[in-house]
């Protein structure tokens, strides 16, 4: 495993880009874009739609898309969220953005009550530092905890540790929500193994988004979940039953409830791109959103690593558990799973954008703040190659990654 490496920012603050903009109508148009003290100050496209699948950029162009936003990763640079640690933090949020990633909602793992609120207080001590000075080196903003356990299933697990596996409890998740000063907007959920699954989602719902995670739900039962108000499902097709043609399970379900928003993770071992173009079929691109589930492996090469104290053996592109051989995540950035989303799958660059900006902005009930480039929004914005190579990164518009 390769030695964690700083990541370099540059002073200089952008004042316009000019490109291919990806526009409000979910389109990419000739035009420029005008910022001023970080914030969009105005834009300005042209009637013209450029598409991608059929054009090449012209040269010395580039694509100009928001930052993208990933709702469940884990770590990074040799770092894990689960850490517990401002370093681990700031180390996170650095990688992300010099990525093209400019928002952040991490996931927990599912470990012992005590060790996830220490995890959530200091995650909600740092976000509100980095909100009081908005000072140092531009880093990714933390706007949001996804809970991925601990009340999952045993049968469905995956790599998570299944001593630690607990009943949904609503007291315990007011507790989360406190230690995280609101940040946990998003909390996982095995409905199969608790009898009052109906009862634990009405009484929480208003507060938190209720995720359908690592369960083995049968299609009656997610349906019941999704009534009751449970909104999302973790990483579609992953931990959970496969969809048969006599029992359609959760993805089945997900696909009844057009109200329900899924994860996909494109990194091009978790989902065969079939499966990925059958996905976008089924729920069209706006209720898929894009995550990376990146381990602390990601950008640090071959090796082994802990999750939630299992060995997980990191070779290519590929991490399994040492013991069982489970997929235990992934290394691929989300701007690599959106540029293999489009290159490999064959899904539009303005969906697969849409995916990994919007969408997730939406279900993080965040698109006030980012997912759109809009004037007076921040000046957090990517521009890409045509091989959709990242060739700078803009937050609050100070170049913070791409070409140095």
């Amino acid at each position: 495993m390769n030695e964690t490496k700083d990541i370099v920012f540059r002073d200089d603050r952008l004042t316009e880009v000019c490109g291919m903009v990806y526009g409000p109508d979910h389109e990419f148009h000739p035009g420029k874009i005008c910022m001023e003290d970080g914030r969009i100050r105005e834009m300005h496209l042209e009637r013209t739609i450029f598409d991608p699948a059929k054009e090449e950029l012209p040269e010395d162009a580039s694509y100009i898309i928001p930052g993208l936003i990933d709702i469940h990763f884990h770590g990074c640079m040799g770092m894990d969220f689960c850490d517990g640690t401002k370093e681990a933090l700031r180390t996170i949020a650095a990688w992300e953005v010099s990525q093209g990633v400019t928002s952040i909602c991490p996931a927990t793992l599912t470990l012992p009550p005590e060790e996830l609120l220490h995890i959530l207080r200091t995650a909600a001590d740092f976000a509100e530092e980095r909100r009081i000075s908005g000072a140092g080196a531009p880093l990714a903003d933390l706007i949001g905890i996804n809970m991925e356990g601990p009340f999952i299933s045993h049968t469905k697990k995956g790599a998570q540790n299944g001593k630690y596996i607990l009943p949904c409890s609503a007291e315990l998740t007011r507790k989360f929500l406190k230690a995280s000063k609101g940040l946990v907007k998003i909390i996982g959920l095995a409905p199969e193994e608790n009898p009052d699954f109906e009862m634990f989602i009405r009484e929480v719902k208003e507060d938190v988004h209720v995720s359908l995670a690592h369960t083995n739900a049968d299609y009656d039962t997610a349906m019941r979940a999704f009534r009751a108000g449970a909104c999302h499902a973790v990483h579609l097709f992953n931990a959970m039953p496969d969809m048969m043609h006599r029992d359609p399970g959760v993805i089945g379900a997900v696909r009844d409830c057009s109200q329900v928003t899924a994860e996909l993770i494109c990194d091009g071992n978790h989902v065969h791109p079939a499966a990925i173009r059958a996905a976008f079929d089924m729920l069209g691109d706006e209720r898929i959103v894009l995550i990376s589930d990146s381990l602390r492996a990601a950008g640090m090469g071959d090796g082994e690593i802990l999750l939630g104290g299992q060995k997980v053996s990191v070779h290519g592109s590929r991490a399994v558990l040492v013991e069982g051989g489970n997929l235990a995540g992934s290394v691929t950035s989300l701007m690599g799973c959106l540029k293999k989303v489009v290159k490999e799958t064959g899904i539009p660059l303005q969906s697969a954008v849409r995916c990994a900006t919007e969408n997730p902005a939406r279900t993080l009930g965040a698109l006030g703040m980012c997912g759109l480039l809009r004037p007076g929004r921040k000046a957090d914005l990517v521009l890409l190659d045509q091989d959709l190579n990242v060739k700078m990164v803009s937050k609050n518009g100070f170049v913070a990654g791409g070409e140095q």
